[in-house]
């Protein structure tokens, strides 16, 4: 019997998404489907309106209460699940966009390349440290809110898998950081002209803590690493 290679079903010119980064991405697009139609009334009328910043102070990370715990030894579930719910309030719909947009590119190329659970670990690990460091670095009431220290932390394990593609290939390394430098640079530029308000600390712990847990969720990373530093002797 012979095999006729036209008769092969064609592949899929694009890899489909992983379903753990399309679950993150909906989330986010969820709930600020919710923020968007309470703000123009259409759900819950004009007294809805000011939903998002009611979420934001009920859900957002607030580092009194990270003080309170720490001062007083006592743990609250109410408040250490704000470590998990911020990432999902953004301040307004392009910051949805951009979230979004981070999720699915970098989650997909992580995702591809470890497992569906080393973006989960990386995602809500940069988002609980960069809070964490956050409420270290200020004193403040300033709440922390949006996804962008989890996407930050993508950034970073993507940085890690491309650092380890150019060292395993003879490339420059250093080219795996043009991404977050070219990040920070705009978000320089855009800090002289309107502010750069609190939040780049939370983004920057991301973005290491990114880096650090990819590191981990790879075994086998340190031991090349080792094997070249002994080949370069």
């Amino acid at each position: 019997m012979s095999f006729d290679p036209a008769s092969r079903p064609p592949s899929a010119p694009v890899n489909p998404l992983p379903p753990v980064v399309i679950l993150l991405a909906v989330a986010i697009f969820v709930v600020e489907l919710v923020f968007t139609l309470t703000g123009q009334g259409v759900i819950g009328g004009p007294e809805a309106s000011g939903f998002r910043l009611t979420a934001i102070e009920n859900f957002g990370f607030y580092e009194p209460l990270m003080q309170w715990m720490v001062e007083n030894q006592t743990v609250r579930g109410k408040y250490l699940v704000r470590f998990l719910t911020y990432p999902f309030l953004q301040g307004s719909f392009t910051q949805a966009v951009f979230a979004i947009v981070f999720v699915l590119a970098l989650g997909k190329m992580v995702a591809e390349r470890q497992s569906q659970w080393a973006v989960l670990a990386i995602f809500f690990g940069a988002s609980i440290i960069g809070a964490l460091v956050y409420g270290i670095v200020w004193d403040t009431r300033v709440p922390l809110f949006g996804a962008y220290p989890g996407a930050y932390g993508l950034v970073g394990g993507f940085t890690l898998l491309l650092w380890a593609q150019l060292g395993a290939t003879g490339g420059r390394q250093v080219q795996a950081f043009a991404l977050i430098g070219l990040l920070l640079a705009i978000q320089f530029i855009f800090g002289l002209f309107f502010g750069a308000g609190k939040a780049w600390v939370a983004e920057v712990a991301g973005f290491v803590s990114g880096f650090g847990i990819a590191f981990l969720a790879n075994p086998g990373q340190w031991d090349r690493i080792v094997s070249r530093l002994r080949e370069r002797r």
